[in-house]
């Protein structure tokens, strides 16, 4: 009964990073299909290769389409925690295009966002509203304390 993305992230927080990342590469030799683990990985690149998180951000947001269905017109509330890893893959892949400056991916990504989750639980909204003001990822997180 052990919890590989839990165990990765512990890992993680303890300093151990080939640790994590090999718990989750781990399981997606099982199995492909599981979006958390890419959420994952995606998060653990985001900081320091923007380029490489996309990458796992983007095979999440396409297996997670591609189970959903062309003709999906329904949403996924971030309240069935199933939806999660799906709606973190949307989001970690626009924060990075945003980051890339592939701004119109950007919008693109965070705007199916809102479509899916009304209820906007990660921020899709204001990210989107930042790049329609003009704003950069840069001066975002300059924004941070």
């Amino acid at each position: 009964e052990s919890d590989p993305i839990l165990e990765a992230a512990e890992l993680r927080e303890a300093g151990d990073l080939r640790g994590a990342y090999d718990r989750l590469m781990k399981l997606l030799e099982r199995d492909l299909r599981c979006l958390d683990a890419h959420s994952h990985l995606g998060n653990f690149e985001f900081e320091r290769r923007p380029k490489q998180a996309l990458a796992h951000y983007e095979v999440g947001v396409s297996i997670g389409a591609l189970s959903l269905g062309q003709d999906f017109a329904g949403v996924l509330p971030w309240g069935l925690i199933d939806n999660r890893p799906f709606l973190r893959c949307l989001n970690g892949a626009g924060l990075c295009a945003w980051r890339l400056r592939d701004i119109r991916a950007a919008r693109a990504l965070f705007t199916q966002m809102l479509w899916l989750n009304p209820n906007d639980n990660q921020g899709a909204r204001f990210n989107l509203a930042a790049i329609e003001a003009g704003r950069t990822w840069e001066e975002l997180e300059g924004d941070e304390p």
